[in-house]
């Protein structure tokens, strides 16, 4: 018995021995070919910005490849990644959406937002931006709710989509102020700015990235920023609490892989994301455009996300939201967001 157990003691311990020796050349090794980075959503926005940033500045010795696959709040293009192969050849800009909001909000997941995935690294943070067409007749919040109010149901909003956070910014914009409009999803928000700028949407509460340059252009007008504190990237934009006691949303983006990608890759990710972050010249233009660079370990962010989900979980729950997951096919939710983001 003894010599039976001690043989095959030894030989687990080979076999985890040649197992670390094999993670461990896959990392010298890796990347062997190039790394593709699926966006969730259209270009232009924010988790655009960040993996083009991060394409353009990674030294991995293989280039990084950006595809955008948008559709069903980010749902479509991570479930691309949920499902490749755990070789670190394919990662993922995730989001609050993604890998936070969408698992309570729709009522069946082509994806596990945490099984199926190995976290990489938080990336940033980002405040969403109310802002109007410029022919709506308000130029404050105080006297947009008074208009609203003046007429309900007449004005509409967009988002890139149900469950995200330029949605779910809007819903809790109606819950606290007692207001009614439209939301009215699109597949990105490439198609929703030119109906804001074109005046078929009235408003919308979009990543501070795509929607504050616009607004410095005078294309759209900012009215308040979803944070509790101003963006040092808009100082003169106030916050949406100034009028609107205890609101605020804030966004974020974060990277994953598949699961099972070895931890010595992993590794070599996280630690090029992090580098790459840290840049003085990648922070100077995430600053300019109102994203706030926040990275971490892939533990930090596991448990991160694990916060999230349940503080989502509560929201949804509470609020009797709903959308439907139909192949990629995405409805309008059937109720609003009625409690507080916290």
């Amino acid at each position: 018995m003894n010599f039976y157990f001690a043989h095959n003691l030894t030989s687990a311990l080979l076999l985890g021995l040649l197992a670390l020796q094999g993670s461990a050349a896959l990392a010298q090794t890796y990347p062997a070919k190039p790394i593709r980075l699926v966006v969730t959503f259209t270009p232009g926005g924010a988790p655009d910005i960040l993996a083009r940033l991060f394409s353009e500045k990674a030294q991995l010795g293989q280039p990084v490849i950006i595809d955008n696959k948008p559709g069903a709040g980010g749902n479509i293009g991570a479930d691309i990644v949920a499902k490749s192969p755990g070789d670190g050849y394919t990662l993922v800009m995730g989001t609050v959406g993604t890998h936070s909001i969408n698992g309570a909000l729709y009522d069946k997941m082509p994806y596990d937002m945490v099984k199926n995935f190995s976290p990489i690294s938080l990336v940033a943070s980002a405040p969403n931006l109310l802002v109007v067409n410029n022919d709506l007749p308000v130029k404050s919040v105080p006297e947009l709710i008074a208009y609203m109010k003046a007429n309900p149901n007449k004005l509409s909003f967009g988002s890139p989509g149900t469950g995200t956070s330029v949605h779910v910014s809007g819903e809790l914009f109606k819950s606290m102020t007692g207001t009614s409009m439209t939301h009215v999803p699109y597949k990105g928000r490439q198609f929703a700015i030119p109906d804001l700028v074109g005046g078929s949407i009235q408003l919308m509460f979009d990543n501070m990235p795509s929607a504050l340059p616009m607004a410095r252009e005078g294309k759209i007008r900012a009215l308040a920023q979803t944070t509790a504190k101003r963006s040092p990237a808009a100082p003169d934009v106030p916050t949406m609490a100034e009028f609107v006691p205890g609101f605020e949303a804030t966004t974020w983006f974060a990277m994953f892989a598949p699961a099972n990608v070895p931890k010595p890759v992993i590794d070599k990710l996280n630690a090029e994301v992090v580098r790459v972050f840290r840049l003085p010249e990648v922070q100077d233009r995430l600053k300019t455009l109102g994203l706030d660079p926040v990275l971490s370990t892939p533990e930090e962010l596991a448990r991160y996300q694990a916060v999230e989900i349940t503080k989502w979980a509560k929201v949804v729950k509470e609020s009797g939201a709903k959308a439907e997951w139909s192949g990629g096919a995405k409805s309008i939710t059937t109720k609003i967001f009625s409690v507080h983001l916290k």
